[in-house]
């Protein structure tokens, strides 16, 4: 049953099919629901047609930063209803340095728990946003360029030997 639902997930996602919808979809999900990596659909959607590099970028980070304010939400709500834990390591550090530290909101595996940190602070939203997408669109656009860079042929074998 799971095996079916993720592959009718797939399918409607199909970057071919619907572009920039699967896009957000895919980056928004990446950073709420499950542990996905959202740089391969903005990069195959990139590399299928180059003119739409910009609105590719602005749509991964829109999700991304959206998922991110997802989190953030989680975050502050769980805060609400559960008592609030002893502050840590990380609580102290989120909290000393503010919302900046949503600039690093992009890393793989801290930056999901990070956004949903600090809700639980409760570190102002709004700044918190803005550098959740900074941090977002600096990812994508340097993942991105570094993978334009690499040349086909490269892609080509690492695919043959998979």
């Amino acid at each position: 049953m799971i095996e079916g639902a993720v592959l009718w997930l797939l399918g409607v996602l199909a970057v071919p099919t619907v572009g920039l919808t699967s896009v957000f979809l895919i980056s928004f999900i990446s950073a709420t629901l499950l542990p996905l990596g959202s740089e391969p659909a903005v990069f195959a959607v990139i590399k299928a047609n180059q003119s739409l590099y910009w609105s590719v970028i602005l749509t991964a980070t829109g999700g991304n930063t959206l998922g991110g304010a997802v989190d953030y939400w989680l975050g502050f709500g769980a805060n609400k209803a559960l008592k609030p834990a002893l502050p840590g390591r990380w609580f102290r550090r989120v909290e000393r340095y503010g919302a900046k530290t949503m600039l690093l909101s992009w890393l793989p595996g801290v930056g999901d728990p990070l956004c949903t940190l600090a809700g639980w602070v409760r570190l102002p939203f709004w700044p918190c946003l803005m550098y959740m997408a900074i941090g977002k669109f600096a990812r994508y656009i340097t993942a991105t360029t570094l993978l334009l860079f690499v040349p086909d042929g490269w892609w080509q074998q690492i695919g043959s030997w998979l």
